[in-house]
């Protein structure tokens, strides 16, 4: 805990904070801007003599109940309140779920790459949004429901799913499918949906049990790979990934050497269309 540092926080949002953003009246009285630490403390549910003390340096190790209290008194923003615990020695919560919609920010980007194979993803490997190249080359994955949303669920319960790729790069794909579930499970806990993912394959797939007890770790978000299209043949692809700011969604790009035979291929997928669906 950075008694500090969390003193300093703490003051400064206070000090932003205006009456009129959390519904106080001014005041003719009030010779300053910001909140005074009685209304913080009544904002979120504590007592001035506790909420002073912390500000103060010299009060106890807040809880993390208490934190969150803070949390919505001072009106934080999640990143805000992920430094606060930090400052205050506990592990950031976890975030909910933004769920399906693509953001706005990765949508107008992918509007502009209509010829290029292209893709919006969770960090579940759930298919938000395809190209029409992407489609031909992967197949439509986004008409998928319940659990095989996941495409790390659906490489261990689906065979067909695995044809994608030739054999010889199983072996890689189960640990990077294992790797991301690990971080999704680590970063959601325990009653999220990767939770459930995980519970699922544990007890449906001897071979996702065999590498999650490894606990692979994440390496590249989109790592180079192979993919066997039923008339391009074998593609040896790219993939360039952008996270979104809280790493929720990513756009996968891929590409191809240029000059190689995958790049000549790549530009019949567009005729092709959904020829994988």
């Amino acid at each position: 805990m950075d008694r500090v540092r969390l003193a300093e926080f703490l003051r400064t949002r206070r000090e932003a904070l205006q009456p009129e953003d959390v519904g106080l009246p001014r005041g003719a009285r009030r010779r300053t801007g910001g909140l005074r630490r009685e209304e913080v403390a009544a904002l979120s549910g504590m007592s001035t003599d506790y909420y002073s003390r912390i500000e103060q340096r010299r009060g106890p190790k807040p809880s993390e109940q208490m934190l969150a209290a803070l949390s919505r008194g001072l009106r934080l923003s999640a990143e805000e309140r992920d430094h606060l615990f930090r400052l205050a020695g506990h592990a950031t919560p976890p975030r909910a779920p933004r769920g399906d919609q693509v953001s706005p920010g990765m949508a107008r980007i992918l509007d502009r790459l209509e010829d290029t194979p292209a893709q919006v993803v969770t960090h579940l490997g759930e298919t938000l949004r395809q190209t029409p190249p992407a489609v031909a080359l992967m197949g439509d994955q986004t008409r998928h429901t319940g659990l095989a949303r996941s495409l790390h669920y659906r490489w261990f319960t689906d065979p067909a799913e695995r044809l994608i790729h030739p054999e010889d790069d199983h072996p890689l794909h189960d640990r990077l499918f294992a790797a991301g579930l690990h971080d999704a499970y680590t970063r959601d806990g325990r009653g999220s949906r990767a939770a459930a993912i995980v519970e699922a394959l544990l007890e449906e797939s001897p071979a996702f049990a065999a590498v999650w007890r490894e606990h692979p770790v994440l390496g590249p978000a989109c790592p180079a790979k192979r993919v066997r299209h039923p008339r391009l043949g074998l593609l040896e692809l790219h993939c360039q990934t952008l996270a979104d700011p809280d790493r929720s969604q990513f756009l996968q790009v891929f590409t191809a050497r240029p000059g190689s035979p995958t790049e000549d291929r790549l530009r019949e997928l567009s005729p092709i269309g959904a020829a994988r669906t």
